[in-house]
């Protein structure tokens, strides 16, 4: 059987992954500081972004930590979640998709 060398092309479609938006809401219970721990600790933000976040979440109700792909912001939602669990706050995390 003679050996057949065939050269195929294949076109290759890239996608921009989706994006989706943590956010936090506000809630009577959870303290300002344990907010501004949890964007600096889970979202990497410095203290001032932290902070300005923080104030946007308590007087605007929910504020936008971060646009990540879907899994990313599952993971940081679910880390706001179990941090805010072991420390007694029901501090709510969504994702939605970034438009």
């Amino acid at each position: 059987m003679p050996k057949v060398n065939e050269e195929v092309e294949v076109e290759i479609e890239l996608y921009e992954p989706e994006m989706y938006r943590v956010i936090l809401h506000n809630d009577d219970y959870t303290s300002m500081d344990f907010v501004v721990e949890i964007l600096m600790k889970i979202f990497k933000k410095n203290l001032q972004e932290s902070e300005t976040i923080m104030i946007n979440i308590h007087e605007k109700g929910s504020a936008v930590c971060g646009i990540y792909t879907f899994e990313i912001a599952q993971t940081k939602a679910e880390q706001v979640k179990q941090l805010a669990k072991q420390n007694e706050f029901p501090l709510l995390a969504t994702i939605e998709r970034d438009e």
